[in-house]
């Protein structure tokens, strides 16, 4: 499991790049206008598309230290949204009071992949990279 340290930044910028990339399709591409809370996961996943694609050029294992609370921080608002579409009694703590409802659902792969489900995923995945990738600058 070497290579997931010395190649995690790399990784990390690789599922930011997909993730942005994604968002970009599902909006642009497929027409699915973003509820509030997805702009609030864009936020914070489009910096990361870009700071760790720096970093990764540059060797700069640093970054996690500042990257790391981005994509910590879409873990939980991506958890909070899946939950919104996928809880029925948290339906009352939606902040998208005004066009399109957080709870709403475009895609339902599987009966429980939807987009908050993969922009969980990727900030999961983005944050597990970058803990590895600074135990090997250690």
């Amino acid at each position: 499991m070497g290579w997931i340290r010395d190649y995690g930044l790399y990784l990390a910028w690789l599922v930011a790049l997909i993730a942005t990339g994604g968002s970009l399709y599902f909006s642009e591409m497929a027409g699915f206008i973003p509820c509030e809370l997805c702009w609030y996961q864009r936020i914070l996943m489009y910096p990361l598309a870009v700071i760790l694609g720096v970093a990764s050029y540059r060797d700069d294992r640093s970054v996690v230290l500042y990257s790391l609370p981005l994509s910590l921080s879409g873990v939980a608002l991506s958890a909070f949204h899946y939950l919104l579409q996928k809880v029925p009694g948290m339906a009352g703590l939606s902040p998208c009071k005004e066009g399109i409802p957080c709870s709403g659902q475009y895609i339902n792969w599987l009966g429980f992949i939807t987009i908050p489900f993969l922009a969980f995923v990727a900030f999961v995945l983005i944050s597990l990279l970058l803990a590895a990738a600074r135990k090997g600058s250690d």
